[in-house]
């Protein structure tokens, strides 16, 4: 509320201070005797385009020097006096001259009625380069053929017991049994059993724990799987940009997806520990059951702790895409009440302040979008002629080549579905409700519910 009451008296100002706004004066323009229509070469105020420029880049540049603070605060900070267990700066004293032997990763599975999927999760993690010491599939309440699946690819299975939390719950339950047994250089990777991760994942990550002790968990870069017509290629689009994002943050990472990701095994005892105290949640469990994407959530909770975080490059996981709008809705619609919800569970604080920013970003984004298609359809509904805006078009143009740009690597169907434009921001706009939705719900103290994708039967999958 303060900031859209400061939003507004911005405007009053800069309205107050200038002239009167004029009806534009548009010129006739004419190809042949075949096409007349017309055109306005008139351009914004300049105070209002300076001021938009300098807001933008002092918006960038207040997240950018905020991440570098905090990073470099955990980074410099001893144990004793920060309060974070995991900042690097404290692990490297506590560790310093302990041989705790070479780097393991054990692999737990989380899986509810998974058999269809599961034969592919466990052939990906058969051709890794660095094999790990131990699978485990977490069956959680299934009612078909996923632990006899598992079992006959030769992995470990742990069965839940009682088990009313969803794939957080579980999760605890496996964890529980496995991290007192784990030492400070043996990780734990969480993965969906409908996600493939590359041949190289778990090399890299061992080669990642092995050069920095200090560091805390390795996350995944998704991509979305083949299929699903246009809107399979919408969510690949957006994954894609994804990558290129965190590529060009060095590995800096928002989220430690929960399609596939490494921690040490220290790193989760400390979660754990500090859970119903300085984290949210019940003490002795990783994960909040209370969360909705509990991925989100544990990523919160290791940078409250001081936790140093990373998704190198070669960490690819091709992860489902959702088939449906349905499906889709229902997603994104749990994605962003769970990370309003989250924040509002940890407050304002320096780790969480870019993901405050995040969501504020999201926010005006949905104000600006449906602003834009509001302008244009009063446009369309009162003038009885279209007047151009070289001024305007070219911004337009510039936008697609970035969209064009930030997708390329996704091939040419990411390329093509970019350069339309429009399409793209249907589907933005589908996105904008759904984030609406989350936070009507939570105005409205709805109860949330976390649903479980069905997958259907694919050509990949393997008869045993």
């Amino acid at each position: 509320m303060i900031v859209a009451l400061a939003a507004a008296l911005l405007v009053w100002a800069l309205g107050a201070r200038g002239q009167p706004v004029q009806m534009w004066n548009p010129a006739e323009f004419h190809i042949g005797n075949l096409w007349t229509t017309f055109y306005s070469s008139e351009l914004p105020a300049l105070d209002i385009l300076l001021f938009a420029v300098t807001a933008a880049v002092v918006l960038v540049l207040l997240v950018v020097i905020g991440e570098r603070i905090v990073t470099l605060r955990y980074r410099r900070t001893p144990v004793q006096s920060s309060g974070r267990p995991l900042a690097p700066k404290g692990i490297m004293d506590r560790t310093r001259g302990v041989h705790a032997g070479p780097v393991t990763i054990s692999v737990l599975i989380p899986a509810h009625n998974e058999e269809r999927s599961l034969p592919e999760t466990l052939k990906a993690l058969d051709q890794q380069h660095f094999a790990p010491s131990r699978v485990i599939v977490v069956a959680d309440n299934c009612t078909d053929r996923t632990v006899e699946v598992a079992r006959q690819h030769g992995v470990e299975v742990f069965e839940s017991r009682d088990n009313i939390h969803k794939k957080g719950g579980a999760l605890n339950q496996a964890l529980s049994a496995l991290l007192p047994e784990l030492g400070d250089n043996d990780c734990v990777m969480v993965m969906d059993a409908d996600s493939q991760i590359g041949d190289h994942f778990l090399a890299t990550a061992r080669d990642r724990f092995t050069q920095d002790r200090a560091l805390s968990a390795v996350g995944g870069l998704f991509h979305g799987e083949e299929g699903h017509g246009l809107l399979g290629q919408f969510q690949r689009n957006e994954y894609t940009r994804y990558q290129r994002e965190i590529s060009r943050r060095n590995g800096r990472v928002f989220v430690l997806t929960g399609a596939a990701s490494v921690f040490r095994a220290s790193a989760l005892r400390e979660v754990a520990a500090s859970r119903g105290t300085v984290l949210p949640g019940r003490r002795g469990d990783v994960y909040d059951t209370a969360a909705l994407t509990e991925d989100n959530e544990l990523t919160i909770a290791l940078k409250t702790l001081g936790a140093l975080t990373t998704s190198p490059e070669p960490c690819t996981v091709v992860t489902e895409l959702m088939p449906t709008w349905k499906m889709l809705w229902a997603q994104r619609l749990r994605w962003q009440r769970g990370a309003l919800e989250n924040l509002g569970a940890y407050g304002v604080t320096p780790q969480t302040m870019r993901y405050w920013a995040q969501q504020i970003g999201i926010g005006y984004g949905v104000i600006a979008l449906f602003s834009y298609f509001a302008l244009m359809l009063i446009m369309l509904v009162s003038m009885d002629t279209w007047v151009w805006f070289p001024f305007w078009m070219l911004l337009g143009a510039l936008f697609a080549v970035e969209r064009v740009v930030t997708a390329w690597q996704g091939g040419w169907r990411a390329r093509i579905v970019a350069a339309l434009v429009i399409p793209e921001l249907v589907y933005d706009a589908f996105l904008d409700l759904a984030f609406l939705k989350g936070v009507a719900d939570i105005a409205f103290a709805r109860r949330a519910e976390w649903k479980h994708v069905e997958h259907a039967a694919t050509s990949k999958e393997t008869s045993s």
